[in-house]
């Protein structure tokens, strides 16, 4: 009679470190909140009436930039955390790890919450103004969009990880190729409809620059 061999299966406990980079913009950064949800939701309710034609009120950009910016409760603005991480497990392509692993690894700490979505932001140091282009619809209608951009901007970026999966120079490499290859919001390389623009790029502050980024936006 065969002896029926039994296994242990030991599973280690969660071992997450997290670190901090200061990042600063090589390039502007274009931010583009779903802003749509209240009037999708109004004509989703008007049923097959939203379809007949209608009188179209005048178009204010400048309220459109505002609708697609991140604000926090105490109103300084951000980038969806979301944005960070996505951004993070697309540039594990570049290196060939494993993006499902990533997904469960590496995660961007918020730095507060959107006052009326409650999405996690991180803080975008900087000023912006409203930019206004041409953009396609899905449909592939060409319409023109106002969203607010950051010409000169900095973040602190703060990263959990898993470190049985990644050291802390691992994600120092990830978030700096991010920033040189794959970029963050509108218009970056690695967007999804198109080849981007050039938008979204940063760069990691080395230790010696710190100090200077900190000062130069107020960062604290």
């Amino acid at each position: 009679m065969a002896t029926i061999k039994e296994e242990t299966c030991v599973i280690s406990p969660p071992k997450f470190g997290i670190t901090d980079f200061y990042i600063e913009g090589i390039a502007p950064l274009v931010v583009e909140r779903f802003s749509k949800k209240a009037e999708l939701m109004a004509k989703m309710a008007e049923g097959k009436s939203a379809g007949s034609k209608k009188n179209r009120d005048a178009r204010d950009y400048e309220k459109e930039a505002e609708e697609a910016r991140y604000r926090a409760s105490d109103r300084w603005e951000g980038m969806n955390a979301a944005a960070f991480r996505a951004a993070m497990i697309s540039a594990c392509r570049l290196v060939g790890f494993k993006m499902t692993l990533a997904k469960l690894s590496a995660f961007v700490e918020a730095d507060g919450f959107d006052v009326n979505d409650g999405v996690p932001l991180v803080r975008i140091y900087g000023e912006s103004h409203t930019y206004t282009a041409h953009t396609r619809n899905a449909t592939g209608v060409v319409d023109v969009r106002s969203r607010p951009m950051y010409r000169n901007w900095a973040a602190k970026l703060r990263v959990r990880y898993d470190t049985d999966q990644f050291k802390m120079v691992d994600i120092l490499n990830l978030v700096s190729r991010c920033g040189l290859q794959v970029g963050i919001g509108a218009g970056r390389p690695d967007s999804k409809a198109s080849a981007g623009c050039g938008f979204g790029l940063f760069q990691v502050v080395s230790s010696d620059r710190e100090k200077e980024v900190r000062s130069k936006f107020g960062i604290q």
